[in-house]
Protein backbone atom coordinates (compact mmCIF):
# COMPACT_ATOMS: atom_id res chain seq x y z
CA UNK A 1 0.00 0.00 0.00
CA UNK A 2 2.82 2.41 0.84
CA UNK A 3 4.59 1.81 -2.45
CA UNK A 4 1.55 2.46 -4.55
CA UNK A 5 0.77 5.58 -2.55
CA UNK A 6 4.28 6.98 -3.06
CA UNK A 7 4.18 6.29 -6.75
CA UNK A 8 0.87 7.91 -7.03
CA UNK A 9 2.24 11.00 -5.32
CA UNK A 10 5.44 11.32 -7.49
CA UNK A 11 4.78 10.82 -11.15
CA UNK A 12 8.54 10.53 -12.00
CA UNK A 13 8.92 7.43 -9.92
CA UNK A 14 8.66 4.21 -11.85
CA UNK A 15 7.92 0.93 -10.26
CA UNK A 16 10.09 -1.80 -11.64
CA UNK A 17 9.23 -5.34 -11.31
CA UNK A 18 11.83 -7.67 -9.91
CA UNK A 19 12.05 -9.73 -12.97
CA UNK A 20 12.81 -6.51 -14.98
CA UNK A 21 15.33 -5.22 -12.46
CA UNK A 22 18.43 -6.68 -14.15
CA UNK A 23 17.44 -5.39 -17.51
CA UNK A 24 16.71 -1.94 -16.16
CA UNK A 25 19.95 -1.95 -14.21
CA UNK A 26 21.85 -2.77 -17.37
CA UNK A 27 20.12 0.09 -19.18
CA UNK A 28 20.96 2.36 -16.29
CA UNK A 29 24.60 1.43 -16.42
CA UNK A 30 24.76 1.88 -20.17
CA UNK A 31 23.08 5.24 -19.86
CA UNK A 32 25.44 6.32 -17.09
CA UNK A 33 28.46 5.27 -19.18
CA UNK A 34 27.02 7.07 -22.22
CA UNK A 35 26.52 10.14 -20.04
CA UNK A 36 30.05 9.94 -18.80
CA UNK A 37 31.30 9.65 -22.36
CA UNK A 38 29.17 12.62 -23.40
CA UNK A 39 30.60 14.70 -20.53
CA UNK A 40 34.09 13.71 -21.53
CA UNK A 41 33.40 14.71 -25.15
CA UNK A 42 31.92 17.96 -23.88
CA UNK A 43 35.06 18.69 -21.90
CA UNK A 44 37.21 17.81 -24.92
CA UNK A 45 35.09 20.01 -27.14
CA UNK A 46 35.35 22.86 -24.60
CA UNK A 47 39.12 22.51 -24.56
CA UNK A 48 39.21 22.42 -28.37
CA UNK A 49 36.94 25.46 -28.54
CA UNK A 50 39.14 27.35 -26.07
CA UNK A 51 42.19 26.38 -28.11
CA UNK A 52 40.51 27.45 -31.35
CA UNK A 53 39.35 30.72 -29.74
CA UNK A 54 42.85 31.41 -28.47
CA UNK A 55 44.34 30.58 -31.88
CA UNK A 56 41.79 32.81 -33.58
CA UNK A 57 42.52 35.69 -31.21
CA UNK A 58 46.24 35.23 -31.76
CA UNK A 59 45.70 35.08 -35.53
CA UNK A 60 43.63 38.28 -35.36
CA UNK A 61 46.34 40.03 -33.36
CA UNK A 62 48.96 38.75 -35.80
CA UNK A 63 46.83 39.97 -38.69
CA UNK A 64 46.56 43.41 -37.09
CA UNK A 65 50.30 43.45 -36.57
CA UNK A 66 50.81 42.40 -40.19
CA UNK A 67 48.47 45.18 -41.34
CA UNK A 68 50.44 47.73 -39.31
CA UNK A 69 53.69 46.36 -40.66
CA UNK A 70 52.35 46.54 -44.24
CA UNK A 71 51.29 50.17 -43.67
CA UNK A 72 54.76 50.95 -42.34
CA UNK A 73 56.27 49.21 -45.34
CA UNK A 74 54.13 51.32 -47.70
CA UNK A 75 55.20 54.46 -45.87
CA UNK A 76 58.80 53.36 -46.10
CA UNK A 77 58.30 52.70 -49.82
CA UNK A 78 57.03 56.26 -50.30
CA UNK A 79 59.94 57.66 -48.30
CA UNK A 80 62.38 55.53 -50.25
CA UNK A 81 60.81 56.71 -53.54
CA UNK A 82 61.22 60.35 -52.49
CA UNK A 83 64.77 59.70 -51.35
CA UNK A 84 65.47 57.97 -54.67
CA UNK A 85 64.20 60.99 -56.61
CA UNK A 86 66.29 63.31 -54.45
CA UNK A 87 69.28 61.03 -54.95
CA UNK A 88 68.81 61.26 -58.73
CA UNK A 89 68.61 65.05 -58.57
CA UNK A 90 71.71 65.18 -56.37
CA UNK A 91 73.48 62.79 -58.72
CA UNK A 92 72.68 64.98 -61.75
CA UNK A 93 73.82 68.07 -59.84
CA UNK A 94 76.99 66.26 -58.83
CA UNK A 95 77.62 65.30 -62.47
CA UNK A 96 77.16 68.93 -63.52
CA UNK A 97 79.52 70.06 -60.76
CA UNK A 98 82.00 67.39 -61.77
CA UNK A 99 81.95 68.56 -65.40
CA UNK A 100 82.37 72.17 -64.28
CA UNK A 101 85.20 71.22 -61.96
CA UNK A 102 86.86 69.21 -64.71
CA UNK A 103 86.72 72.22 -67.05
CA UNK A 104 88.09 74.45 -64.29
CA UNK A 105 90.85 71.95 -63.59
CA UNK A 106 91.74 71.93 -67.28
CA UNK A 107 91.82 75.72 -67.39
CA UNK A 108 93.83 75.72 -64.16
CA UNK A 109 96.31 73.32 -65.70
CA UNK A 110 96.59 75.54 -68.78
CA UNK A 111 97.02 78.58 -66.55
CA UNK A 112 99.63 76.76 -64.51
CA UNK A 113 101.50 75.87 -67.67
CA UNK A 114 101.37 79.44 -68.93
CA UNK A 115 102.35 80.66 -65.46
CA UNK A 116 105.36 78.37 -65.42
CA UNK A 117 106.34 79.60 -68.87
CA UNK A 118 105.90 83.21 -67.76
CA UNK A 119 107.90 82.51 -64.60
CA UNK A 120 110.67 81.03 -66.68
CA UNK A 121 110.63 84.06 -68.96
CA UNK A 122 110.67 86.30 -65.90
CA UNK A 123 113.64 84.43 -64.49
CA UNK A 124 115.41 84.74 -67.82
CA UNK A 125 114.59 88.45 -67.88
CA UNK A 126 115.86 88.77 -64.31
CA UNK A 127 119.08 87.08 -65.32
CA UNK A 128 119.41 89.43 -68.28
CA UNK A 129 118.75 92.45 -66.07
CA UNK A 130 121.26 91.22 -63.53
CA UNK A 131 123.90 90.75 -66.22
CA UNK A 132 126.20 93.21 -67.89
CA UNK A 133 123.47 94.40 -70.27
CA UNK A 134 120.89 94.74 -67.48
CA UNK A 135 119.65 97.53 -65.24
CA UNK A 136 123.05 99.13 -64.76
CA UNK A 137 123.52 99.32 -68.51
CA UNK A 138 120.05 100.82 -68.87
CA UNK A 139 120.79 103.42 -66.19
CA UNK A 140 124.03 104.31 -67.92
CA UNK A 141 122.22 104.67 -71.24
CA UNK A 142 119.60 106.88 -69.62
CA UNK A 143 122.31 109.06 -68.12
CA UNK A 144 124.04 109.29 -71.48
CA UNK A 145 120.74 110.15 -73.14
CA UNK A 146 120.05 112.89 -70.60
CA UNK A 147 123.52 114.31 -71.03
CA UNK A 148 123.14 114.22 -74.81
CA UNK A 149 119.72 115.89 -74.61
CA UNK A 150 121.16 118.58 -72.37
CA UNK A 151 124.02 119.16 -74.81
CA UNK A 152 121.72 119.38 -77.82
CA UNK A 153 119.35 121.79 -76.05
CA UNK A 154 122.35 123.90 -75.04
CA UNK A 155 123.29 123.96 -78.72
CA UNK A 156 119.78 125.18 -79.50
CA UNK A 157 120.24 127.89 -76.87
CA UNK A 158 123.57 128.78 -78.52
CA UNK A 159 121.91 128.83 -81.94
CA UNK A 160 118.97 130.98 -80.78
CA UNK A 161 120.25 132.85 -77.71
CA UNK A 162 117.86 134.88 -75.63
CA UNK A 163 119.51 137.92 -74.09
CA UNK A 164 118.45 141.06 -72.30
CA UNK A 165 118.82 144.32 -74.19
CA UNK A 166 119.42 147.13 -71.70
CA UNK A 167 118.22 150.68 -72.39
CA UNK A 168 116.10 149.82 -75.42
CA UNK A 169 114.44 152.85 -76.98
CA UNK A 170 112.07 150.94 -79.23
CA UNK A 171 108.48 150.08 -78.37
CA UNK A 172 108.04 147.55 -75.62
CA UNK A 173 107.39 143.98 -76.65
CA UNK A 174 104.85 141.65 -75.08
CA UNK A 175 107.41 139.96 -72.85
CA UNK A 176 108.25 143.21 -71.09
CA UNK A 177 104.71 143.74 -69.82
CA UNK A 178 103.51 142.11 -66.63
CA UNK A 179 100.41 139.98 -67.01
CA UNK A 180 97.24 142.01 -67.18
CA UNK A 181 98.85 145.33 -68.39
CA UNK A 182 98.76 146.54 -71.99
CA UNK A 183 99.97 149.79 -73.60
CA UNK A 184 97.55 152.60 -73.20
CA UNK A 185 96.41 151.71 -69.66
CA UNK A 186 96.78 153.78 -66.52
CA UNK A 187 99.87 151.81 -65.43
CA UNK A 188 101.52 152.16 -68.87
CA UNK A 189 104.13 154.74 -67.78
CA UNK A 190 105.20 152.87 -64.65
CA UNK A 191 105.45 149.54 -66.53
CA UNK A 192 107.48 151.18 -69.29
CA UNK A 193 109.98 152.69 -66.88
CA UNK A 194 110.26 149.40 -64.94
CA UNK A 195 110.73 147.33 -68.11
CA UNK A 196 113.34 149.72 -69.48
CA UNK A 197 115.27 149.51 -66.21
CA UNK A 198 115.10 145.71 -66.39
CA UNK A 199 115.80 145.56 -70.13
CA UNK A 200 114.08 143.93 -73.08
CA UNK A 201 114.47 140.29 -74.09
CA UNK A 202 115.75 139.47 -77.57
CA UNK A 203 116.28 136.25 -79.50
CA UNK A 204 119.32 136.26 -81.77
CA UNK A 205 119.39 140.04 -81.36
CA UNK A 206 115.76 140.55 -82.49
CA UNK A 207 113.04 141.95 -80.27
CA UNK A 208 109.57 140.46 -80.22
CA UNK A 209 107.39 143.55 -80.51
CA UNK A 210 103.77 142.51 -80.17
CA UNK A 211 102.23 145.95 -80.63
CA UNK A 212 101.68 145.53 -84.40
CA UNK A 213 99.84 142.26 -83.71
CA UNK A 214 97.36 144.06 -81.44
CA UNK A 215 97.21 147.59 -82.89
CA UNK A 216 97.84 147.36 -86.61
CA UNK A 217 97.73 150.81 -88.29
CA UNK A 218 98.71 152.30 -91.64
CA UNK A 219 101.79 153.91 -90.06
CA UNK A 220 103.12 150.71 -88.50
CA UNK A 221 106.78 150.12 -89.28
CA UNK A 222 107.04 147.27 -91.81
CA UNK A 223 110.62 146.51 -90.82
CA UNK A 224 109.59 146.18 -87.19
CA UNK A 225 106.87 143.72 -88.24
CA UNK A 226 109.41 141.75 -90.28
CA UNK A 227 111.86 141.62 -87.34
CA UNK A 228 109.06 140.40 -85.02
CA UNK A 229 107.94 137.69 -87.44
CA UNK A 230 111.58 136.58 -87.86
CA UNK A 231 111.90 136.37 -84.06
CA UNK A 232 108.73 134.28 -83.97
CA UNK A 233 110.23 131.98 -86.61
CA UNK A 234 113.34 131.59 -84.43
CA UNK A 235 111.18 130.74 -81.39
CA UNK A 236 109.12 128.24 -83.39
CA UNK A 237 112.24 126.51 -84.69
CA UNK A 238 113.80 126.38 -81.21
CA UNK A 239 110.58 124.96 -79.71
CA UNK A 240 110.32 122.28 -82.39
CA UNK A 241 113.97 121.25 -81.86
CA UNK A 242 113.62 121.03 -78.07
CA UNK A 243 110.41 118.97 -78.41
CA UNK A 244 112.14 116.69 -80.91
CA UNK A 245 115.13 116.12 -78.63
CA UNK A 246 112.91 115.42 -75.61
CA UNK A 247 110.51 113.21 -77.61
CA UNK A 248 107.57 115.34 -76.51
CA UNK A 249 104.66 115.54 -79.01
CA UNK A 250 103.53 119.15 -79.07
CA UNK A 251 99.88 119.89 -78.38
CA UNK A 252 99.93 122.42 -81.19
CA UNK A 253 102.30 121.20 -83.95
CA UNK A 254 104.38 123.66 -85.97
CA UNK A 255 104.84 123.96 -89.71
CA UNK A 256 108.17 125.69 -90.02
CA UNK A 257 108.78 128.23 -92.72
CA UNK A 258 111.23 130.70 -91.26
CA UNK A 259 109.52 134.09 -90.84
CA UNK A 260 106.37 132.60 -92.43
CA UNK A 261 105.74 129.71 -90.05
CA UNK A 262 102.36 128.31 -89.04
CA UNK A 263 100.97 126.63 -85.95
CA UNK A 264 98.21 123.99 -86.05
CA UNK A 265 95.17 123.70 -83.83
CA UNK A 266 93.21 120.44 -83.87
CA UNK A 267 90.56 121.62 -81.40
CA UNK A 268 87.05 122.19 -82.84
CA UNK A 269 86.31 125.87 -83.22
CA UNK A 270 82.58 125.66 -84.06
CA UNK A 271 79.67 123.79 -82.48
CA UNK A 272 79.33 120.60 -84.53
CA UNK A 273 75.59 120.36 -83.79
CA UNK A 274 74.94 123.59 -85.69
CA UNK A 275 76.65 122.38 -88.86
CA UNK A 276 75.88 119.83 -91.54
CA UNK A 277 77.63 116.51 -92.00
CA UNK A 278 79.92 117.72 -94.77
CA UNK A 279 80.97 120.85 -92.86
CA UNK A 280 81.42 118.86 -89.62
CA UNK A 281 83.69 116.36 -91.37
CA UNK A 282 85.71 119.22 -92.81
CA UNK A 283 86.09 120.74 -89.33
CA UNK A 284 87.80 117.58 -88.11
CA UNK A 285 90.89 118.75 -89.95
CA UNK A 286 93.32 121.02 -88.16
CA UNK A 287 93.38 124.78 -88.56
CA UNK A 288 96.61 126.62 -89.26
CA UNK A 289 97.29 130.03 -87.79
CA UNK A 290 100.07 132.28 -89.13
CA UNK A 291 102.98 133.45 -87.00
CA UNK A 292 103.34 136.53 -89.20
CA UNK A 293 101.33 139.55 -90.42
CA UNK A 294 102.14 139.54 -94.13
CA UNK A 295 98.63 139.85 -95.57
CA UNK A 296 97.13 137.96 -92.57
CA UNK A 297 94.53 138.82 -89.96
CA UNK A 298 96.13 140.30 -86.84
CA UNK A 299 93.73 138.38 -84.58
CA UNK A 300 94.73 135.05 -86.11
CA UNK A 301 98.40 135.93 -85.73
CA UNK A 302 97.90 136.91 -82.08
CA UNK A 303 96.12 133.59 -81.48
CA UNK A 304 99.02 131.77 -83.16
CA UNK A 305 101.46 133.41 -80.74
CA UNK A 306 99.20 132.36 -77.85
CA UNK A 307 99.32 128.72 -79.05
CA UNK A 308 103.11 128.94 -79.46
CA UNK A 309 103.40 130.04 -75.86
CA UNK A 310 101.21 127.06 -74.88
CA UNK A 311 103.75 124.74 -76.52
CA UNK A 312 106.53 126.37 -74.51
CA UNK A 313 104.42 125.95 -71.39
CA UNK A 314 104.00 122.26 -72.23
CA UNK A 315 107.79 121.83 -72.39
CA UNK A 316 108.20 123.67 -69.09
CA UNK A 317 105.63 121.44 -67.42
CA UNK A 318 107.45 118.38 -68.81
CA UNK A 319 110.50 119.27 -66.72
CA UNK A 320 108.41 120.35 -63.72
CA UNK A 321 108.58 124.14 -64.17
CA UNK A 322 105.57 126.46 -64.18
CA UNK A 323 105.03 128.95 -66.93
CA UNK A 324 105.50 132.68 -66.32
CA UNK A 325 102.20 133.36 -68.06
CA UNK A 326 100.55 133.34 -71.50
CA UNK A 327 102.01 136.76 -72.42
CA UNK A 328 105.69 136.01 -71.89
CA UNK A 329 106.99 134.13 -74.91
CA UNK A 330 110.69 134.96 -74.73
CA UNK A 331 110.70 134.91 -70.93
CA UNK A 332 109.26 131.40 -70.91
CA UNK A 333 111.76 130.32 -73.56
CA UNK A 334 114.62 131.77 -71.53
CA UNK A 335 113.35 129.95 -68.44
CA UNK A 336 113.32 126.73 -70.49
CA UNK A 337 116.96 127.27 -71.54
CA UNK A 338 118.00 128.08 -67.99
CA UNK A 339 116.25 125.00 -66.60
CA UNK A 340 118.12 122.65 -68.91
CA UNK A 341 121.42 124.34 -68.27
CA UNK A 342 120.95 124.17 -64.53
CA UNK A 343 119.24 120.83 -63.96
CA UNK A 344 119.82 117.33 -65.26
CA UNK A 345 116.91 115.70 -67.06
Amino acid sequence: MDLHSSTSKDPHLKVIQWEDYGQELAKLLSLSSALQQAQNKKLALQQQLQTLTQVQSESLSRKNELDEISERVEDRKLVMGNMLMQAKVVEEHAKTKEEHLSSEIKSLLVSGTSLSVARKKLQDSGKLLAGEMGVSRLIDLQKMLRVRQQQMISQVAYLYPIKTLMGATQELELDSFPSGSRPGTSSDTVDEEKSRSQGTLTISGLQLNMLPFTQMTFFTDKKQIQRSTTALGYVAHAVSLVALYLHVPLRYPLRLGGSHSYIKDYAPYVDQALLGTAVASANKKCLEFPLFLDGQDATRAAYAIFLLNKDIEQLLNYVGIKSLGPRHVLANMKELYRTFSRLSL
